[in-house]
């Protein structure tokens, strides 16, 4: 296929200079559906990307479509604050009965502003007025969003620095083999809070991904989950889970926690929550936590009422029975082998990979030809991004539901273009 750049007249001299995925990716979009984009030349592209995680369910997933199409026909409550309105308690209901209790979690449902940062920024400030103390510990090569206090618990150098201002009361410990497996899980983590001369402040509360999306697809094992659970219960500090990218199903189970078999005292959703790429985010915690004053956090879209219809849909119709996780599982496996050949192919050198259910990437010991491999892959009709400190890792995230000759191609594409950049 033969890509020639529009002409982005509009976009270069009105749109700030902050935009970034339309410089790897140069059409303009006009339709998408499932796994497929459609620009709006008439070229149609291979979705491995899924709107950074908020389309599990595929571009104008014609269940969620219907349900949005009646809700706003008859009227529906569009705007709603935090007003009780029949959407917000048919999804409630809904997560209820099909999310938490099936997986015997105790969590309050909070709505923070409809963004995963503001969830996080949520998650941090309940932390803290709960333990009565500042300190966060993140980890290495996190990414938890892009406001002060997300960033604070953020790794990246690059997104840090956009601050613009000190970003304080967060400290940064390694992250799952951190050093190659040759230190002790959580020695350094252990031995500073032991020390009454470290200078670590005692935190409120740790916050992990048990996959590093941003950060390079980097996955914590299950064992180093319990065992950093465990620490925090020893050390009276609160465990929050980000589960913004990595929730929702990206993994196999619906929350990335799942396998470990932890129950983190915070968690963290957005992104594919409202399953239909609109706006939406929770935070939830254990109820001895929930000592918020009415008020005391809130926002003005945090009663997107279309999200909770799509949401609710989503739920119902992908996690009543269970075989999400069994095909999320099986399509995984596929992305292993697939990744498998190609390393193989390069004879094992210069390249590894590593992920989990749908979520994989692949790292290049030459970090620019990463970004080579996506900007073939694009050429080809594949939308793949980055990821990792340098981007050094190209990232697949297709829609949870691809079906497996789409996910054959696209791999394919891959295989092609890693080829073709040697």
């Amino acid at each position: 296929m033969t890509i020639t750049p529009p002409a982005l007249s509009v976009f270069e001299t009105l749109e700030s200079e902050v935009r970034s995925y339309c410089r790897g990716w140069p059409a303009v979009f006009d339709r998408a559906q499932g796994s497929h984009l459609h620009d709006e030349d008439g070229h149609t592209y291979l979705d491995f990307f899924a709107g950074a995680g908020s389309l599990n369910y595929g571009h104008n997933n014609p269940v969620l479509k219907r349900a949005l199409i009646d809700y706003i026909e008859r009227d529906g409550i569009t705007h709603g604050l935090d007003m009780a309105t029949t959407a917000k308690r048919a999804f409630l209901e809904s997560f209820q009965n099909v999310i938490l209790r099936p997986r015997d979690l105790p969590y309050k449902v909070m709505f923070p502003g409809p963004t995963g940062t503001n969830a996080v920024e949520a998650a941090l400030k309940l932390a803290r007025k709960v333990k009565g103390r500042e300190a966060i510990v993140s980890f290495t090569n996190a990414f938890h969003g892009m406001s002060l206090g997300s960033l604070a618990v953020t790794g990246n150098a690059f997104k840090r620095a956009g601050a613009g201002i000190p970003l304080v009361h967060g400290t940064p410990m390694p992250f799952d083999n951190y050093f190659d497996g040759q230190v002790p899980d959580f020695l350094w983590f252990e031995r500073l809070l032991e020390d009454q001369g470290s200078g670590l402040n005692k935190p409120a509360a740790v916050i992990v991904e048990t996959v590093q999306g941003e950060g390079g697809i980097n996955v914590a094992r299950a064992e180093w989950l319990r065992a950093l659970q465990e620490l925090c219960h020893r050390q009276d500090m609160l465990l929050i889970v980000d589960d913004i990218q990595m929730g929702c199903g990206r993994t196999g189970g619906f929350f990335s926690f799942e396998e470990a078999g932890i129950v983190p005292d915070i968690v963290t959703v957005s992104k594919s929550i409202s399953g239909y790429g609109l706006p939406l985010a929770l935070t939830l915690f254990k109820p001895e936590l929930d000592i918020w004053e009415p008020g005391e956090h809130n926002g003005t879209f945090r009663g997107n009422n279309p999200a909770f219809v799509t949401a609710a849909a989503a739920l119902n119709t992908y996690w009543a029975d269970g075989q999400m996780e069994k095909q999320t599982i099986a399509r995984g496996e596929q992305v292993e082998r697939a990744l498998l050949a190609i390393v193989d192919e390069m004879g094992g050198e210069g390249v590894s990979f590593r992920g989990r259910g749908l979520v994989w990437g692949m790292e290049f010991d030459d970090k620019p030809r990463a970004s080579a491999v996506c900007a073939r892959a694009f050429e080809l009709g594949l939308l793949l991004e980055t990821s990792g400190p340098e981007s050094e890792v190209v990232k697949l995230l297709p829609p949870l539901t691809i079906s497996s000759d789409e996910l054959d191609q696209g791999l394919r594409i891959v295989a092609r273009a890693v080829r073709e950049t040697a």
